[in-house]
């Protein structure tokens, strides 16, 4: 099994009932000095029916912060400070997650995208810098693909992302991995998991951030998702993870944005820490190889949701690449 599915198998050492990893019980950062609260006020746009939250402050070309499971834009509250004077900040809560509205029928990974096209558009939003994670890097990489003119670079981090998927079988997980996605796919099983015990909350987050969750942040993070009937968008997104060939419209798209990664000459930052989850140090080295423009920054100690873990780190590097992108943009210009 890949050094990245061993890193992951704690995912499943949690969802299964197993005691937590090591890591997870042992490496604890102490509490940075960053906000509890977002700064920022929130706004709503309508969307197909759906009503979309979404922050925003400052001016110029737009940089967009998509989040991924079982998070929102709170996820980026003490980074997007960092960006402030490098343009147009805007952070938005997917549909069912956050303050966005929670729609009858979850939504799947392809009506996320649809809702996210139509965002953009509504905004009418042009030379866009994407800051993405977890599910939220599979949708900015697939805006991408479908409008790269509109789009100017993207910075990325423990993304749901190839090489890591599709996975060719549950077997080819190992056993914890496997059989956590197993279950999570099962109607019956999957349900308790996530809508009924609410775990994506209670234990996968907290324990994939390598600091202790103050209360007030965690009440941020539990606020969305009190009523078990509102957890139906936590667990579509395991669901739609692309194993085994299924669900076959995902694992196409995932190999649609392994070609578009590793063809397009667009600006990209990849923003990774030790040991990490979905992207450890071991992995970078595919990345490095395959993407055309990319740069690295090493973040320091962080596992899944290094938002939390190092936010003044990817802040920094983030601000960084961001004024030398724009510096190459001016120079290309004359």
């Amino acid at each position: 099994m890949s050094p990245v599915l061993l890193r992951a198998c704690a995912w499943g050492a949690i969802l299964i009932g197993s005691a937590l990893p090591a890591a997870a019980q042992q490496r604890k950062l102490p509490p940075p000095t960053i906000a509890v609260d977002s700064p920022h006020p929130v706004r709503f746009v309508d969307i197909d029916g759906v009503r979309v939250a979404y922050t925003e402050s400052g001016a110029g070309d737009p940089v967009v912060f998509i989040h991924g499971n079982p998070t929102s834009s709170y996820l980026w509250r003490n980074v997007v400070p960092y960006v402030a004077g490098q343009g147009r900040t805007i952070a938005l809560d997917l549909p069912g997650m956050g303050r966005s509205a929670k729609p009858a029928r979850a939504l799947r990974f392809a009506d996320q995208v649809r809702v996210f096209e139509a965002f953009v558009e509504r905004l009418q939003l042009r030379a866009i810098t994407l800051v993405v994670h977890d599910w939220g890097a599979a949708i900015g990489f697939d805006y991408a693909r479908r409008h790269p003119e509109l789009v100017k670079g993207i910075a990325f981090m423990e993304g749901v992302l190839p090489p890591v998927f599709p996975q060719p079988s549950f077997e080819a997980m190992g056993p914890e991995m496997g059989g956590m996605f197993k279950a999570l796919k099962d109607p019956v099983k999957g349900r308790d998991m996530v809508v009924g015990q609410n775990m994506f909350i209670e234990q996968v987050l907290p324990a994939f951030v390598d600091r202790p969750l103050g209360q007030e942040e965690m009440a941020a993070y539990r606020e969305p998702f009190r009523d078990a009937t509102d957890r139906e968008a936590i667990l579509m997104w395991p669901q739609e993870i692309p194993i085994a060939g299924q669900p076959a419209d995902v694992v196409a798209r995932m190999e649609e944005i392994r070609r578009f990664m590793t063809s397009t000459s667009l600006p990209m930052l990849l923003l990774y820490a030790e040991p990490g989850v979905l992207v450890p140090p071991s992995l970078v080295t595919w990345y490095t190889t395959n993407l055309h423009d990319l740069e690295t920054v090493y973040i320091g100690p962080g596992l899944h949701f290094i938002q939390e873990d190092q936010p003044a780190a990817i802040g920094r590097a983030l601000k960084d690449w961001l004024r030398r992108v724009a510096l190459r943009r001016q120079e290309r210009a004359r």
